[in-house]
């Protein structure tokens, strides 16, 4: 078993194995995108849009943390990290070989039950291996993955599809995947011990996620950074309609946009990490999350005097998503501390309800939108304000 002794130093080998591993969904979902239109053109006359192969992945990711986390608690971080990423490594496969929209779509749930048990275990091995404080600053550095790959992956999935075509993309997934199994296998030491772990069983399930519904501070922690990420996938499902559409942005144009939230998130995480080796975590955790919800009063009140500026629009729009490399790696961190026989299954009842509530808050945006930017406004208001009303009713204030 490793130990924790290189958790709060440089960077381990160990953790940037784990960056690989949460690559893996940014990749799995911006990557493709730029074959979409390909692919409504190869299955012309078919029922179904590519939009729904999304959903299908969403889905999968979404019920199959709540299957690895109690696994890896019962059996060890690394064997269901290899079943999630054999399964993951042959549903691309598939995906390339698929002959229509409904065979693509199943293929895509399954990649999603698959590729979801790289995000559990991740946090899930932080835990085992660090404290609270190195655990935020940890998340924080795994941050930087999560802000570089929407940036790149798009740009490699329209490069990939004008030379090869679509299903070359879920090729050169089958290689990401046989690549992290590799990696795994050579790289990656168990970190938990299970010699003393309960039996696994239906009742244990049921009391183990009844237990951590019932914590206040785990649900606060939880409910907290989902809500703050719901206003984030709300952005990612309305900002092209908004931006391009009623701002009249080229595709270029959003293309800049958008790295420059990447950017901020980028930024914030790696101050987070910085700012915690002299603070408590819970504490840049609420301060995060009252700047958010000061941002979500002025998003509110833009539309009210009608369609705001482009600046004003996308200016506390960028500040919002940056205030997130503060909240997630410390609300991640502060909801597993007090879980570690039981880390996998609290990592992956926190990825479900953060899961669950993005993508319901992208369905909304995606229903509401139309000829003015207050829809997506509000959304994203009303996440934060969440955000904000959970923290502080379920979690108790840190002591000065």
């Amino acid at each position: 078993m490793s130990g924790a002794g290189n958790c709060g130093r440089g960077l381990p080998a160990w953790l940037v194995l784990l960056g690989a591993l949460t690559a893996i969904g940014p990749l799995s979902i911006d990557m493709y995108l730029p074959g979409f239109p390909a692919m409504t053109a190869d299955f012309a006359g078919q029922a179904g849009r590519p939009e729904y192969t999304l959903a299908g992945y969403f889905v999968g990711t979404a019920f199959g943390q709540l299957i690895y986390g109690p696994l890896s608690d019962r059996y060890g971080r690394k064997p269901p990290l290899y079943a999630g990423l054999a399964l993951y490594t042959l549903a691309s496969l598939a995906g390339a070989l698929a002959t229509g929209l409904g065979e693509l779509t199943f293929w895509r749930l399954t990649q999603g039950l698959g590729g979801c048990a790289g995000m559990v275990v991740t946090r899930a091995v932080i835990r085992d291996r660090c404290g609270v404080r190195d655990s935020a600053r940890a998340m924080s550095l795994l941050m930087l993955v999560m802000g570089v790959a929407p940036i790149v992956a798009p740009m490699l999935g329209g490069w990939v599809v004008a030379s090869l075509g679509w299903r070359a993309i879920f090729c050169l997934l089958t290689g990401f995947g046989l690549a992290c199994l590799l990696a795994i296998r050579l790289g990656l030491a168990e970190s938990h011990d299970t010699r003393h772990a309960p039996p696994l069983g239906w009742r244990r399930l049921g009391e183990d996620f009844g237990a951590l519904l019932g914590e206040r501070a785990f649900m606060g922690y939880s409910l907290a950074s989902g809500f703050a990420m719901a206003g984030f996938f709300a952005y990612i499902s309305g900002s092209p309609h908004v931006f391009m559409e009623l701002y009249h942005l080229s595709t270029e144009q959003y293309g800049w946009l958008f790295a420059s939230n990447a950017v901020g998130f980028i930024l914030a995480s790696q101050i987070n990490a910085r700012l915690i080796r002299r603070l408590e975590p819970t504490r840049v955790l609420r301060r995060a999350q009252t700047a958010l919800a000061l941002l979500a009063g002025w998003l509110a009140l833009l539309p009210l005097a009608g369609q705001p500026g482009l600046v004003a629009f996308a200016a506390p729009l960028t500040l919002a998503i940056a205030s997130l490399g503060f909240i997630v790696p410390n609300a991640t961190a502060a909801a597993l501390a007090t879980h570690g026989q039981r880390a996998g299954t609290a990592s992956a009842l926190m990825g479900a309800l953060q899961f669950g509530l993005a993508t319901l808050a992208g369905s909304l945006t995606g229903l509401a939108q139309g000829a003015e930017v207050a829809p997506l406004a509000w959304i994203i208001a009303a996440c934060a304000l969440a955000a904000w009303l959970t923290h502080h009713a379920l979690i108790r204030a840190p002591a000065h």
